[in-house]
């Protein structure tokens, strides 16, 4: 199959610019057409969001509409038949003078039909794009990406999604989800033809993290460069100004974390009215951090029987009020397990003491090619870049408490190889997209499951090979058994001391 995470030009990352995630949303504006930030300020009646994360379960039944400050309880969306494929715009009337770009008409004919996640016509992992039903213009922006044949979950989700179908589609970190929703959300845009309107986009995707907006923006942008259609990011920590200008001068797509949207939608700068394909992205960790509120009256604000299109690495119980809620007849498809092991990424436990603990990490830190490690507090991931930096390896931070030049800096410094290695915290797992990282190194064990697997894909991504290591103190050994058991891994455990063979073993590799 093709490497669609070559460097530089890959699914999932371009550019010397990776993204990462946080729950702290801030920072510079995004590149691309339009770009705008911002989720932190918060006006009058909302709380501030930062690096707690909050819930806000009193608010998920009965709750103020957001367009027209009335209070409404959650209502299910208005259904066609079964499976109906909807168009995007149905419900508004054409601007005179415009019509569909025909060389972007989604030809149902030429889309491979897939009525169940097991239907016998799915294609198969490695079909060509064209032979998906992929539009020819955008056939070169994807190459441009590294992406010349697909990935499983483009290949089973995309004869649904390009038909206008709901989708429910998980896949693990790497698996190439991004692409698989940009596709069709460009696509079917285009076809469509409108005039863009100041103020009223008519795609929406929600991400839980700024850092995760970038790395979308960044896949996203050049098909919809393509396609003559202009996108924008909204997330948290900076002003208003570059996003109402930009939304003032009209965009077709907003990438957006949920918070500042919502400010925007109530300062009358964006209405989400126009809205016909909507996007959640990883949405399993907006509802462990807590967002599903404001998803909910964000999705209940966007047009009626419009596509929505649900992507997540995990789908737990948290998902289902969403599915069940907002998703019509969706096409249903996994291409692995919750918990599935990546072939190429090999998993190992080091038992060390208190006292051998820093020399290891020194050594693990030491070896070639760029390498990963997590801590589980901000204070941690900075005290342990210094430090490393003062034994002569070079290494950058990455954590709430940095500003988003900061964040950016430190993120080029280590994808351009001047800093080898990054150490980051636990919340920031899931955003990072860096080519060709070949050691993620848990310093201190994730709290759960979850978190591991989402550390651990930083590495071996697109079937590149790399390795995970844990490190465990003594008293730590029970928490680290439950881990790996829920985590599905079967790591062998070796007690190590500085200097010890396992250790060069890493460090060459």
């Amino acid at each position: 199959m093709t490497n669609q995470n070559a460097p530089r030009r890959t699914q999932t990352s371009q550019g010397a610019r990776p993204a990462t995630g946080d729950a702290r949303r801030g920072g510079r504006t995004g590149t691309g057409t339009a770009a705008a930030g911002g989720n932190a300020g918060r006006g009058a009646g909302h709380q501030g969001r930062g690096d707690s994360v909050r819930t806000d379960p009193a608010r998920t039944d009965s709750t103020r509409d957001i367009t027209t400050g009335r209070s409404s309880a959650p209502r299910r969306r208005r259904r066609g038949g079964s499976g109906a494929a909807r168009t995007p715009g149905a419900q508004h009337a054409r601007p005179a003078g415009t019509a569909p770009t025909p060389i972007f008409a989604v030809d149902p004919a030429a889309v491979p039909h897939a009525d169940t996640a097991t239907s016998a016509s799915t294609p198969a992992a490695g079909a060509s794009f064209t032979d998906l039903g992929v539009p020819a213009p955008l056939l070169a922006p994807l190459a441009g990406l590294g992406a010349t044949s697909a990935f499983p979950i483009q290949a089973v989700t995309l004869p649904a999604s390009l038909q206008g179908r709901d989708v429910l589609g998980r896949g693990r970190t790497g698996s190439g989800k991004t692409i698989a929703f940009a596709i069709p959300l460009v696509a079917r845009l285009a076809a469509e033809g409108r005039r863009r309107t100041a103020g009223r986009p008519r795609g929406l995707v929600l991400v839980p993290t700024r850092e995760l907006a970038l790395q979308v923006h960044r896949t996203v942008d050049p098909l919809a460069q393509a396609a003559g259609l202009r996108t924008m990011t909204v997330f948290g920590g900076v002003g208003y100004g570059n996003q109402t200008q930009a939304l003032r001068g009209g965009v077709d797509i907003v990438i957006a974390c949920p918070g500042r949207l919502e400010d925007l939608i109530t300062r009358g700068d964006v209405t989400m009215a126009d809205v016909q394909i909507t996007v959640l992205d990883e949405a399993d960790h907006m509802a462990d951090l807590g967002f599903l509120p404001a998803v909910r009256r964000l999705l209940r604000a966007t047009a009626p029987g419009g596509q929505r299109l649900l992507f997540s690495a995990t789908l737990d119980n948290g998902i289902s009020v969403l599915v069940n809620d907002f998703l019509t007849d969706p096409a249903v498809h996994a291409v692995d397990g919750e918990t599935s092991p990546v072939a190429a990424m090999s998993h190992h436990v080091l038992a060390v003491s208190k006292e051998d603990r820093a020399q290891v990490v020194r050594e693990l830190a030491a070896g070639r090619g760029r390498r990963l490690l997590f801590t589980r507090t901000k204070y941690g991931a900075r005290k342990l870049a210094a430090t490393l930096t003062k034994h002569g390896i070079p290494a950058v931070d990455l954590h709430g408490n940095l500003s988003q030049n900061a964040r950016e800096r430190n993120l080029a410094a280590f994808a351009s190889g001047e800093a080898s290695v990054l150490v980051a915290t636990d919340i920031a797992a899931r955003g990072i997209h860096v080519d060709d990282v070949t050691l993620v190194v848990h310093v201190d064990p994730p709290a759960e499951h979850k978190a591991y697997l989402h550390r651990s894909g930083r590495t071996a991504r697109a079937g590149a090979a790399g390795q995970v290591v844990t490190l465990m103190l003594p008293e730590q050994a029970a928490e680290v058994r439950t881990l790996m058991n829920k985590a599905g891994i079967s790591a062998p455990t070796t007690s190590v001391q500085p200097g010890h063979p396992v250790l060069a073993g890493f460090a060459t590799n």
